[in-house]
């Protein structure tokens, strides 16, 4: 249960020990980069040797065009499919989630357009479509309720209460039962 603590001049020095070998291994790697890097770019890259004629001249830069366009092509084609595999991941992530019963709702935007631009943007343009929804709406006839008859014959409450109070609306009350 009891354990012993470090002191402070202890944890400091072991600290200073850790950041000074972490240190060391970060410069080491950043040497074997370099090494590295020195070595890929000597097998890759032979030495530039400067033709003297303005027709070498040219024709070297038309060599280093056209290798730039290799490069950028296949920089493209990589980058496409980059994209495309990063497409398919998020909906196999969709697909994952879905199953799981976890749906996360992607966020929506606001649009703003009347509904017969929706509906030309969902059929095309060859259909004109012209939508009223307002006539397709039923029409709902309001029914007068029993009830309410019932309360309109009734009439005003006031006067109910007025003739059923003191003695003489309770005999009546009594009377109109029996």
């Amino acid at each position: 249960m009891s354990e012993k603590k470090m002191s402070s001049s202890r944890k400091h020095h072991l600290k200073s020990l850790m950041l000074s070998i972490a240190k060391g291994i970060l410069e080491q790697e950043a040497k074997d980069r370099e090494v590295e890097r020195q070595r890929y770019m000597a097998e890759t890259c032979q030495p530039l040797s400067l033709p003297s004629g303005i027709q070498a001249l040219q024709e070297l830069c038309r060599e280093f065009h056209h290798k730039v366009d290799v490069i950028d092509e296949e920089r493209y084609d990589l980058e496409m499919k980059v994209n495309k595999s990063a497409k398919e991941i998020e909906d196999l992530n969709i697909k994952v989630i879905d199953l799981k019963g976890k749906f996360k709702k992607p966020t929506l935007r606001k649009v703003r357009m009347s509904a017969d631009a929706m509906l030309q943007a969902l059929l095309g343009s060859k259909h004109k479509v012209s939508l009223d929804l307002r006539a397709n709406l039923k029409q709902v006839k309001k029914e007068v309720k029993e009830e309410d008859k019932e309360l309109r014959d009734v009439g005003d409450w006031r006067k109910n209460v007025e003739d059923k109070a003191g003695m003489d609306g309770r005999k009546k009350m009594f009377e109109a039962e029996a």
